[in-house]
């Protein structure tokens, strides 16, 4: 269930509520891709820092440990011992990106990139895994286009994601009848695909928001296109999304990103970039973004960020010398040090603005964060 809050133009605050309780949105999900957090961060951890939600990997945990064995573990929560909500992709975004494949108007043959073993993915078997895996929200099997400029090709996406839904809703369904409140149940989402086509997107937005899906995402966004495109299809789309549910961004994105997004009026985001950018030394700040590797950071006494309040900055007091060491030599606590501040970092982005649009200030929250954060000098 999802309760529309407080709006301030378009941005929206809202509560998502599931099994394993509420989702204050906007909001941003860490990636636990294999059922970790890279970087070392525990979920222990994670929850320290403010995450609400973690997100799994369908494609990556079926081939291994298996869903199977997951379930006989008790499930996703029991197994990684992470008590708050948890949503899984449907393994599409992975498929699609695999070279070799074979598409058919049912699913998807592919090998394994772990030992070459044939795999077949459809809408019932993502859902199947899903569902084995015990997430609170699974996402429908679609078919996540290349980012090319071909009509056809993503048309013919299009058709195939709206088919998959269906099917995915079917399966769903005889597990978990809709009527069941979703505190109750898992929640499932659908994907609206169509690329950079306006007409394609409105096709698929029709399609999929006529199905009864508990929420809706964005799929096919930030896979290469400029943000400016990103945006106008965010323009064009998203304010014709059910206002009563909830709105979902895939894969997004830059701090920048998830402002621009929030102002459109999207509630959910994920991103392995927070993550991936700490472990190769480039630090979120309220000043931009610094390389912690650079040289002149190797006598710098200061913390991260002197306005974080995060374990890292606030508590442990760790100073960009010692976290350039760490980081230069290859030690493995300067990657975790780094990811725990950055996934803060989005946490408190998410909190800030949440805080702003129910105090119908968004527009110039978001106006000085971008001043200050685009103005600085690259470090």
């Amino acid at each position: 269930m999802f309760t529309h809050q407080y709006q301030d133009g378009k941005a929206r605050v809202g509560v998502l509520q599931t099994p394993h309780g509420n989702i204050d949105t906007p909001v941003f999900m860490p990636v636990a891709t294999r059922g970790a957090i890279k970087g070392a961060v525990g979920f222990d951890e994670l929850e320290k820092l403010g995450a609400q939600i973690s997100l799994g990997n369908t494609y990556h945990l079926h081939l291994k440990p298996t869903s199977k064995l997951i379930q006989k573990m008790g499930g996703l929560h029991h197994w990684e011992r992470w008590n708050k909500p948890i949503l899984t992709d449907s393994g599409g975004f992975q498929v699609f990106s695999i070279q070799g494949k074979k598409i058919t108007n049912n699913g998807v043959w592919f090998n394994s990139h772990i030992n070459g073993d044939l795999f077949y993915l459809d809408a019932e078997t993502s859902m199947q895994i899903q569902i084995e895996l015990g997430s609170d929200i699974l996402m429908a099997f679609d078919e996540c286009p290349p980012n090319v400029p071909n009509f056809t090709a993503i048309e013919k996406a299009v058709n195939k994601t709206t088919a998959w839904a269906k099917r995915s809703i079917e399966y769903f369904e005889m597990q978990y009848p809709l009527h069941i409140p979703t505190t109750e149940r898992p929640q499932l989402f659908g994907i609206i695909q169509g690329g950079s086509f306006p007409e394609l997107r409105q096709k698929s937005l029709k399609e999929i928001t006529a199905l009864p899906f508990d929420g809706f995402a964005m799929g096919g966004l930030a896979v290469g296109e400029p943000p400016e495109e990103m945006y106008k299809v965010l323009d064009d789309i998203v304010e014709y999304m059910p206002k009563e549910k909830p709105r979902y961004l895939m894969g997004v994105g830059t701090p920048v990103d998830l402002l621009e997004a929030v102002e459109r009026g999207i509630d959910m985001f994920d991103c392995v970039l927070p993550a991936r950018n700490a472990r190769h030394g480039s630090v979120f700040t309220e000043n931009g973004v610094i390389k912690i590797k650079n040289a002149k950071f190797s006598d710098d006494t200061s913390v991260l960020d002197p306005n974080c309040k995060c374990e890292v900055c606030a508590e442990k007091k760790c100073t960009r010398s010692y976290i350039h060491h760490l980081l230069k030599v290859g030690e493995d606590l300067g990657k975790k040090y780094a990811t725990i501040h950055n996934l803060f970092f989005y946490q408190e982005l998410m909190k800030k603005a949440r805080i702003a649009i129910r105090e119908k200030r968004f527009a110039e929250f978001k106006h000085n964060f971008l001043l200050q954060y685009l103005s600085s000098v690259k470090k």
